[in-house]
């Protein structure tokens, strides 16, 4: 599975942005897809989760309530909005796909994974 991330950028706090991953090579929907940030000098962390169908979701606690995970299966493709964007939210995001049969909440339990984008959060 190839993935590609795009979507991020500078906004200022309050703003959004929406993240894309374009997946080919496999047959997508039957990939967990992960979202995941590392801010500088800090973990690697999940941001949100979503398994195959879409009905299953997973959100950290710090951005529960303003990012939203979602996937088109038709089109290969898994999106992270995010609203009400803070500082802290600055990181390298990078999205991951993993052939489970469950939400996998750690890094190792994903085999394929994206180049990142950059998100930057002015103050």
């Amino acid at each position: 599975v190839q993935l590609q991330a795009s979507g991020g950028g500078l906004v200022q706090a309050g703003g959004s942005l929406r993240l894309s991953c374009a997946a080919s090579g496999q047959t997508f929907s039957n990939y967990v897809m992960g979202w995941f940030r590392q801010a500088a000098g800090k973990e690697r962390e999940l941001v949100a989760g979503i398994r195959g169908s879409g009905v299953t979701t997973y959100y950290a606690d710090s951005v529960k309530g303003r990012f939203t995970i979602s996937r088109d299966n038709a089109k290969n493709t898994v999106y992270l909005q995010m609203n009400s964007l803070k500082p802290e939210d600055t990181a390298v995001y990078y999205c991951a796909a993993g052939d489970r049969r469950y939400m996998p909440l750690s890094g190792h339990q994903y085999d394929y994974w994206g180049q990142g984008t950059q998100v930057t959060v002015s103050s």
